[in-house]
C-alpha cells in the first residue's frame, strides 16, 4: 500500500465534512420568507428536444438557443462545481501540454452547481439546445456529493481533498456607495441584499446565510437594538417591509450576484473570497469587496464563517485506453504543485490532508 493510498484511508471517514464553520456555531433561525429573482425578463423559446435533467440554462449567461447538435463520446469529461474556475481556466492550458505527441481533441468540462450524479446516470448534460451526451470520468464536489457518488456506485477509488476556500466577503458596488463595513449592513432597509437561489442552490445558499448568522452570534458588540435573529429577519424574512429587499439569482450565483449588483437592483451579496476577488480584478469599475474579518489582500475569517472543502473523484466506467489516459493526467495535474501554485495566486488553499500526487 502506498503512502498515498495510506493517506486517502484516513480521510475517508470525514469527507461528508465538505463545509466547516471556524467556530461560533449556532443554529440558524429557520428562513421564511421569498427571494425576488432579480434577472432580466426574457423570451423563454422551446427547445428542439425539450428539457432534460441536468440543464444549466439560465437567461443571464447560459444561452445556446442557435447552437443545435449534439455531442457524442468524448477523450475527457469533467465535471466540476464552478466557483474555483478561474483557478482551472489557468490549469488547463498546463494539462492540455502534457498531451505532447497526441494532443487531446475532444472534451469538455462544465462549471456550474453540483449536476454530476444525474449527468451520470443520465449520461447528458444540457445547455440551451446543445446535448451533451457524454459521462465525466472526473467529478470535483463537496463531501456530499463525494458520498452520494460513492452511494450510488460511480466513485473509483476514494476522493482526494482539492482545495479550501478562505472564507466569504460581502461584494459591492465599485466605491461602496451605501457604506456597507459588517453584516450588520445587510440588515438595513436601504440595502437591497442578493443571494444564491436559495431552491436551486441550496448548499452555496446556506453557506452564505449561515455565515452572516454566525459572525453575528459572535459579535460581542452588535448595534444597539440588534441581534442575529432580527438580522435573518430583516434580511430574508420580510420584517422590514422593504420591497424587493431580498433578491435572488436564476440558476448560477457565481455570475448573478455580480450581475445583480452591476446591472440589477442589488446593493451587495455575500460571496466567497476568491469569487469576489476575481470580480473585483476582472472589472474594477464595477465592484469592491468588503473582508469579513483580515484585509482584501490576507482575509482572516471571523468566527463562525463556513469554510468549504471540494473533493476531486475518478469515475467508474468502460473507459478507452485515451480516456484512460486523460483522466489520469487531469488528477495528476489537479493535485500537482502547479495546482497549488495557482489556488494560491486565486485565492484558495489547499486541504492540510492533501497529499500532492506525482507523475
Amino acid at each position: 500500500m502506498t503512502k498515498l493510498n495510506q493517506s486517502l484511508i484516513l480521510i475517508v471517514g470525514v469527507l461528508s465534512l465538505s463545509i466547516l464553520p471556524t467556530g461560533g456555531y449556532a443554529d440558524m433561525v429557520p428562513i421564511t420568507g421569498k427571494p425576488v429573482i432579480d434577472a432580466p425578463q426574457l423570451l423563454e423559446w422551446p427547445y428542439d428536444r425539450g428539457v432534460v435533467t441536468p440543464n444549466l440554462n439560465d437567461p443571464t449567461s447560459n444561452v445556446l438557443h442557435d447552437f443545435h447538435g449534439k455531442i457524442g463520446s468524448c477523450e475527457l469529461v469533467f465535471s466540476t462545481e464552478g466557483n474555483y474556475h478561474p483557478a482551472l481556466k489557468d490549469i488547463w492550458p498546463i494539462f492540455l501540454a502534457k498531451f505532447k505527441d497526441r494532443p487531446l481533441r475532444s472534451w469538455f468540462y462544465t462549471t456550474s452547481p453540483p449536476v454530476a450524479v444525474p449527468q451520470l446516470a443520465n449520461g447528458v448534460v444540457q445547455f440551451g439546445n446543445l446535448y451533451a451526451g457524454s459521462r465525466p470520468q472526473v467529478v470535483v464536489g463537496t463531501g456530499k456529493v463525494m458520498k452520494r457518488l460513492e452511494e450510488a456506485g460511480y466513485a473509483d477509488g476514494s476522493p482526494y481533498p482539492l482545495y479550501k476556500d478562505r472564507g466569504s466577503v460581502i461584494l459591492v458596488k465599485e466605491g461602496n456607495p451605501k457604506n456597507i463595513r459588517t453584516v450588520w449592513d445587510l440588515g438595513r432597509d436601504d440595502v437591497r441584499f442578493v443571494s444564491p437561489n436559495p431552491e436551486l442552490e441550496p448548499g452555496s445558499f446556506g453557506n452564505y446565510a449561515e455565515t452572516v448568522y454566525n459572525i453575528a452570534a459572535n459579535d460581542a458588540h452588535p448595534p444597539t437594538n440588534m441581534t442575529p435573529e432580527k438580522l435573518i429577519g430583516a434580511i430574508f424574512n420580510g420584517t422590514t417591509k422593504v420591497p424587493d429587499k431580498w433578491l435572488a439569482g436564476l440558476r448560477i450565483h457565481h455570475r448573478d450576484i455580480p450581475w445583480s449588483i452591476a446591472f440589477g437592483k442589488a446593493d451587495a451579496g455575500v460571496i466567497l473570497y476568491h469569487l469576489g476577488l476575481y470580480a473585483m480584478e476582472t472589472f474594477p469599475e464595477k465592484f469592491d469587496i468588503v473582508p469579513l474579518g483580515g484585509t482584501v489582500e490576507d482575509p482572516q475569517p471571523l468566527k463562525g464563517t463556513i469554510i468549504g472543502t471540494r473533493y476531486v473523484v475518478r469515475i467508474k466506467g468502460e473507459w478507452s485506453v485515451r480516456q484512460k489516459e486523460a483522466r489520469e493526467k487531469l488528477v495528476q495535474t489537479l493535485l500537482s504543485d502547479d495546482f497549488t501554485a495557482i489556488l494560491i495566486k486565486r485565492g484558495m488553499v489547499r486541504p492540510e490532508e492533501l497529499v500532492p500526487m506525482k507523475e
